[in-house]
């Protein structure tokens, strides 16, 4: 059962950084265990969806969305990396199977605004995502119509690539298009990609609301220790 959109948005935590866990990072194997591992710590689900051809990866399907919303009451957020042909229907199958946000791309332009649509009908909170390579400013016409923005900072769908330099001027960018919409539509600003002990306090100090945390989550020798430090920026 999702949770009512734009209430759990509102909830979100203003005096800290979100905690954002990426279950691409996740025991795959012992996928249930490793989330109750960190339900105590984590306050939103992250979860890749690529269709190998928008991203070269080919992740995660509406079935594991699913078995996650068996096992977790956390808002679960669906990162569609696909491209406009199959969006809509992604939309809908992601929806039926609990995702609470689900983001496509700006660059779905397309049929950005037929999925922003089917979103608010299904009364699922919307995001979008910017590629590294496009420009901030494209988010500007669709900014009143989200809850959430996340900006890449890596090349998409790759794991272990360093913070492209620009991230932070991007960052700062976009929050100021989210300054723009007004204080009484919150909009929560994401980093994701190149996520690390020493960009996170870059990326924090740039505007950034919850960063995507992989490993830096998953793979913490003290998973408490890391949350206290992350809680503390």
């Amino acid at each position: 059962m999702n949770i009512t959109a734009r209430n759990w948005i509102a909830d979100l935590p203003n005096d800290r950084l979100i905690a954002e866990f990426s279950v691409w990072s996740a025991d795959l194997v012992r996928l249930a265990d490793d989330l109750a591992r960190v339900e105590p710590h984590v306050d939103i689900l992250h979860i890749d969806v690529a269709d190998g051809h928008f991203a070269p990866a080919m992740l995660f399907f509406p079935d594991l969305v699913a078995g996650v919303r068996k096992v977790s009451r956390r808002p679960i957020h669906v990162h569609l990396m696909v491209s406009d042909d199959i969006l809509l229907s992604q939309i809908e199958q992601f929806a039926d199977a609990g995702s609470d946000l689900i983001s496509l791309h700006v660059e779905n332009e397309r049929v950005a605004d037929a999925a922003l649509d089917l979103l608010e009908r299904r009364g699922i909170a919307a995001g979008m995502v910017l590629r590294v390579e496009t420009p901030v400013e494209r988010i500007r016409r669709y900014a009143a119509r989200l809850q959430f923005i996340t900006l890449l900072g890596t090349a998409i769908g790759v794991k272990g690539q360093g913070l492209d330099e620009r991230a932070g001027a991007r960052l700062q960018e976009a929050k100021g298009i989210i300054a723009a919409c007004g204080a009484e539509h919150r909009i929560v600003l994401a980093a994701d990609g190149g996520i690390r002990e020493n960009t996170v306090p870059i990326l924090r100090g740039a505007g950034a609301q919850t960063v995507v945390l992989g490993s830096l989550a998953f793979n913490a020798p003290s998973l408490e220790e890391r949350m206290a430090w992350l809680h503390s920026l």
